[in-house]
């Protein structure tokens, strides 16, 4: 087929109001089509119409207590001194003739029509009276309705129990039930296809079962898309993965459309030589937007469908009878990150109109930004950051802002929008940043800036089994984490900074940089330096001399991190510069992300931790042993928030897990230096 590329941004509003004036002129732009289910099956469900008691509820006059029914005024001048004694009674329906009649109610049980109070059962006492009959008698008098559920107490019969466009909640359910509902009209739940394309993709199965080749990459887009739809209240459908051809893709989409209100094409949104899907949409309906200035997730795709032969029925009806043929498609960009901000930009707003829902919105806080933030000046940029609560206010640092790296979005605490035409926010300004996490438990997060280290995601998981407290990290480098501290953005800084001249680690540094503070270095562990090299070293890299061999490719770390100052102290030792260093240039800001390019042959070597190595069956040649501290105020060292850190650095169950990663020493975890 020839095929016509082309792709242009527009504004996020202007793409999101094109969407709606489409959706509008189809039908689609309101609520769908109402149906009755269960109250049992209803959790979750959105109310299409207002609900109104059916019943009265109690619809009796009960007994809220186990005890004996009475007439209040019988009870008038009982005391402790001069108790009242009534007469036992089995009448039910017509007023009893004795004199203070009393008859015996469990809770729950309709109160005889001429009684109008309820003792309890402890506070009366059996007695036989003077007449021989049997007797209850009572010490203190009771107000009429003591201990009684009045008819109506919880509802009355035509009152509101719940409005239209009502998210059903448990104690909903029983609400509905109580005032005599047994079925629930809601809104119809919409059906989504998601639909993933990729010649080069595999599902997570045949990976578990067969391995995983070059090339090849895991297909899980739709997976975080189905479950987003699922939250959001939709029914999603998982495509089996279609390959890279049109005609494919096309004959998917249309089966698809038959019987769902929605699809989402995932992937072969861009404008390379494999993306069909706009095509495909233009091929069977209108392609309204192609590109939207957003980042990540620009190659977003927004169109219509115009699917003539459509399945429809009770199951399957759409909101316009006449205009069923039109559906919705957002062709959703590949990369994981874009791919979920789209789902949360483009399709939560559309299942939430679908179901009588305004947008969710979430929770924001203001937040002092802790390094400066660049953005491009033509896209609204969906930042994720890091939060923490230090000395009182919220602080926000960003970390990876690859559109392909998901686990940026699963350590997020929330998200920073820089708007177009803004070049980004300094650091130290206050920037809004939109809630994943509730607030209350970024006040319980221990914030930790600085180095890398394969033991702050032990630190983590160990925080997160024993509750309370969790520990957010991102990774700067040694001296970004010290410059932090300083700035009172952080809680502590890991940091392995080596002195020249005295060879001591870290507090010569701290000295210089916080030199007005009080600070406690505190040790985590001792590691081992050395050369992240491919399986069987093939290069026989060796020595720190190794680093100024024209024929190898070397990958370095950012300027500022531990890793790079002991590089550079060690290559200023053997007189070589930077220049004479094939890749000094090329910086990484982690040390599994230095092995990471060893191991996919981008680099011939790098400098790193053996555990690094470890991780990705590289070959390690050790050449230094350093130590590694977490540096902080004397303040928070003291503090409440830190205490559960610290007694994890005396539990044996975490030292044994950290001493099981290769070239780590915890002889030394938990000696504490004052600075």
């Amino acid at each position: 087929m020839k095929r016509h590329v082309y792709l242009e941004d527009i504004p996020l509003d202007e793409a999101q109001a094109a969407f709606r004036a489409a959706l509008q002129a189809t039908g689609w732009w309101q609520p769908l089509a109402a149906e009755e289910v269960p109250v049992a099956q209803a959790h979750g469900r959105i109310t299409a119409t207002a609900v109104w008691a059916k019943l009265s509820s109690p619809h009796y006059h009960a007994s809220a207590m186990d005890g004996y029914a009475l007439r209040a005024q019988d009870s008038e001048g009982a005391t402790e001194t001069q108790p009242l004694q009534f007469t036992l009674v089995e009448n039910w329906e017509t007023p009893p003739t004795e004199p203070r009649p009393i008859r015996p109610v469990n809770t729950g049980q309709p109160l005889p029509p001429w009684a109008n109070a309820v003792v309890m059962i402890e506070h009366t006492q059996p007695v036989e009276l003077a007449n021989g009959r049997s007797g209850i008698e009572i010490r203190a008098s009771l107000p009429p309705w003591q201990h009684v559920r009045p008819m109506g107490e919880d509802m009355v019969a035509t009152e509101l129990v719940l409005p239209a466009n009502h998210k059903l909640r448990p104690v909903d359910l029983g609400a509905l039930a109580g005032s005599g509902h047994a079925t629930v009209s809601v809104y119809r739940q919409p059906r989504v296809a998601i639909i993933p394309t990729g010649s080069e993709l595999v599902s997570a199965e045949v990976v578990a079962e067969s391995g995983i080749q070059p090339g090849q990459i895991i297909e899980y887009n739709s997976m975080v898309l189905a479950a987003q739809v699922a939250e959001w209240g939709g029914l999603p459908t998982r495509w089996p993965i279609v390959p890279d051809e049109f005609n494919a893709i096309q004959t998917a989409v249309r089966q698809a459309a038959q019987n769902h209100d929605l699809i989402l094409l995932n992937a072969g949104s861009s404008a390379g030589s494999e993306d069909y899907t706009a095509h495909v949409v233009q091929s069977l309906g209108q392609l309204l937007v192609h590109g939207v200035a957003v980042r990540p997730g620009h190659p977003v795709i927004l169109g219509l469908l115009e699917i003539r032969d459509r399945k429809l029925g009770s199951e399957n009806q759409s909101p316009i009878s006449n205009l069923q043929s039109h559906i919705p498609i957002v062709g959703v960009p590949g990369y994981p990150v874009s791919a979920a901000l789209t789902g949360e930009i483009f399709v939560e707003p559309l299942l939430a109109r679908w179901q009588g829902q305004r947008p969710f919105q979430p929770q924001t806080i203001t937040a002092t930004l802790t390094r400066k933030l660049n953005s491009h000046t033509g896209d609204d940029d969906f930042v994720r950051v890091a939060v923490g609560e230090v000395n009182g206010r919220f602080v926000t640092t960003p970390i990876s802002r690859g559109a392909g790296v998901i686990t940026s979005l699963v350590r997020a605490d929330g998200i920073v929008r820089i708007p177009r035409f803004s070049e980004g926010a300094e650091a130290g300004s206050d920037v809004t940043v939109h809630l994943y996490r509730d607030a209350r438990e970024l006040a319980q997060t221990i914030l930790a800036i600085g180095s890398h280290d394969l033991t702050l995601d032990l630190i983590a998981q160990f925080l997160a089994e024993r509750g309370g407290v969790r520990l957010a990290s991102a990774n700067v480098g040694s001296l970004g984490g010290l410059v932090a501290l300083r700035r009172g953005e952080c809680h502590l800084a890991g940091s392995h900074l080596l002195d020249p001249e005295t060879g001591i680690y870290n507090q010569n540094y701290v000295r210089r940089y916080l030199p007005d503070e009080d600070v406690v270095a505190l040790t985590l562990v001792g590691r081992e330096q050395g050369w992240l090299v491919p399986p069987g070293n093939p290069n026989e890299i060796q020595g720190w001399a190794a680093a100024a061999r024209d024929d190898v490719q070397f990958v370095n770390r950012q300027r500022g991190a531990g890793t790079r100052v002991l590089l550079d102290y060690e290559l200023g030792k053997l007189g070589i510069q930077p220049e004479q260093v094939q890749g000094y240039g090329r910086e990484e800001y982690t040390h599994l992300a230095v092995a990471a390019a060893v191991a996919s042959g981008t680099a011939d070597f790098g400098l790193g931790i053996q555990a690094a190595a470890r991780a990705l069956q590289l070959d390690f040649v050790p050449l230094a042993h350093e130590q590694y501290d977490l540096v902080m105020t004397r303040q928070t060292y003291e503090s409440d928030r830190i205490w559960p850190l610290l007694d994890l650095l005396h539990d044996d169950d975490f030292k044994t897990a950290v001493a099981a990663l290769p070239g780590y020493d915890v002889s030394v975890m938990g000696k504490t230096t004052e600075i």
